[in-house]
């Protein structure tokens, strides 16, 4: 099923930029998940090996990424890091094969729960110490933007609050770890 299924199959894959080593369903689903991970601001390789995983029948090994979806090993190799990273992925292990397999982790309660924990409470976190940062060099503003600036601080603030506060009881109902 790896191969092209038609003329048709094979255009499509040549034109969204994918090699034609891809069949017409995988370079659909691919496309569904660079869409979403655009959205999130989520790079582009890392939605392609997703979904190349996601609509696999079987685990893949890393040179299967490089060679189907055209991408370098680096590139690859940091978005499968990625991919572990975040709970998206996991190997698996493959009789009488040596190389590393993975395959996607379709539950996406624990996919979007380490997601939040990894990419937005983080972000909170750096966030304290620049907006202190922000709110400290406003003494080179003028009256008006210093006043406004520091409102805009406030309200930064506020808004860290309440993400602070909502995050857990969403990660709560995701059933978060």
């Amino acid at each position: 099923m790896e191969e092209v299924l038609d003329d048709k199959t094979d255009s499509a894959a040549k034109a969204s930029g994918f090699d034609a080593r891809l069949n017409s369903v995988e370079v659909e689903v691919i496309h569904l998940f660079v869409q979403f991970a655009g959205s999130l601001g989520q790079p582009r390789s890392v939605a392609e090996i997703y979904g190349l995983l996601f609509c696999s029948y079987r685990p893949l090994a890393m040179d299967e990424f490089i060679e189907r979806l055209n991408m370098s090993k680096g590139s690859t190799s940091q978005g499968l890091k990625y991919l572990q990273d975040l709970g998206a992925i996991r190997t698996v292990y493959v009789a009488a094969d040596r190389r590393t397999h993975y395959e996607s982790v379709t539950e996406l309660r624990k996919v979007a729960g380490r997601f939040l924990r990894q990419q937005i409470l983080a972000q909170f976190e750096d966030n304290d110490s620049r907006l202190g940062r922000i709110a400290g060099q406003t003494q080179y503003l003028s009256e008006e933007q210093r006043k406004h600036i520091l409102e805009r601080v406030k309200l930064l603030r506020r808004w860290e609050r309440t993400g602070k506060r909502i995050l857990p009881f969403v990660l709560k109902m995701l059933g978060g770890e």
